[in-house]
């Protein structure tokens, strides 16, 4: 077993240091294709840590993702 401490992707996300900031471009963009396709909407004011956990689940059921 490695000493080295979990990087913020393996981490939940309760735990990660900058997840209360606003979500990024990226995920803002990336949300928005994945909601579109699942007839969702995203709100405006996520967290980093809010749009990783509704990435995870509009991945889910998403043709596009090999779930």
């Amino acid at each position: 077993m490695s000493d080295r401490p979990l990087d913020d992707a393996t981490k939940p996300t309760e735990q990660w240091a900058t997840g209360d900031e606003p979500m990024t471009g990226p995920q803002r963009s990336y949300l928005q294709t994945l909601a579109r396709e699942a007839g969702e909407d995203v709100p405006e004011d996520l967290t980093k840590a809010q749009a990783s956990e509704m990435i995870d689940r509009l991945q889910h059921k998403s043709p596009r993702v090999d779930g």
